[in-house]
């Protein structure tokens, strides 16, 4: 069985790793100032986060126009694929994935299996790739989507944003209700790791600093509790000095786990909002 791997913008994947491993990409749309643009397309990470600072009204953000997915799924099956494995966002933060479930049964050519991610940034990317990693391997989508399953189990992240602000008024933060009385004093710590796969904030610090420092008491706790070797990465909103530097104190502290820097692109930065920074692990296959 010839098995494609469609995923989205969100993964956050590099030009070699998209190209290497034959991944179809599908920008999703960021709305600035009445303005849509197609993400890694026609706006890049540095001029959305400008565009971010100057904007008139709030960032949005879309779905890709679901014809434009069919012509896609259509186009695999006459290159010859059997099915197409579609990983995307998280289905709390769009709709999209929801949205290609309900038109995978309407096309005949191709088996089209749209899978949620329950994540975004480079931890779906890393689904992204453990799946054509499957597929070269021989195993079928069943089978690729059971290992999938089990790898996202294992993912956890822990987020700490500047302010709740952009979060707030995009209504992707399921318990905004709790934090809104401080928002302006804190530094709250966000995760995704909850059984709904919301994004929610779980605890008020009083400093980046000190922000920073319980996500590493949690990572450490979290790690020390599972039997396998993970990976982690460091991700920011466009923060990149402040990230290298969490890295190389991590990697110095636990030079067993390969640390990473990945990005908030435009699509998450529309949520997150700028200088956010988060930690991110899960189950290293490639030692396991």
């Amino acid at each position: 069985m010839k098995i494609a791997v469609v995923t989205d913008s969100t993964a956050y994947l590099s030009d070699e790793e998209v190209a290497a491993n034959n991944i179809k990409v599908v920008p999703i749309p960021v709305i600035i100032d009445g303005k849509s643009y197609q993400e890694g397309i026609d706006i890049t990470t540095s001029e959305f986060y400008d565009k971010l600072r100057t904007s008139k009204s709030f960032p949005s953000t879309s779905q890709p126009p679901l014809g434009e997915m069919i012509s896609l799924y259509e186009e695999l099956a006459r290159q010859g694929y059997d099915a197409v494995i579609s990983i995307h966002l998280s289905s709390t933060i769009s709709g999209f994935v929801n949205s290609l479930s309900q038109v995978a049964a309407e096309i005949n050519d191709i088996k089209v299996v749209p899978y949620d991610s329950q994540v975004t940034v480079k931890l779906m990317g890393y689904l992204v790739l453990e799946a054509t990693k499957l597929a070269r391997q021989g195993l079928d989508v069943p089978e690729i989507i059971q290992h999938l399953d089990n790898l996202r189990a294992t993912i956890d992240n822990l987020f700490v944003v500047d302010d709740l602000q952009n979060l707030v008024r995009g209504g992707r933060l399921s318990n905004a209700s709790a934090f809104l009385g401080s928002i302006l004093k804190i530094k709250p710590l966000l995760t995704m790791n909850t059984p709904s796969h919301e994004i929610e904030a779980f605890e008020k610090v009083r400093s980046t600093k000190k922000a920073l420092a319980r996500v590493e008491e949690l990572f450490d706790q979290s790690i020390h509790k599972v039997d396998y070797p993970i990976r982690a990465i460091v991700i920011h909103a466009n923060n990149d000095s402040a990230a290298l530097k969490w890295r190389e104190k991590l990697a110095a502290k636990y030079p067993e786990i390969p640390f990473e820097i990945s990005y908030f692109g435009p699509v998450i930065g529309t949520h997150l909002g700028e200088k956010a920074l988060a930690l991110a692990w899960l189950q290293d296959t490639s030692r396991s």
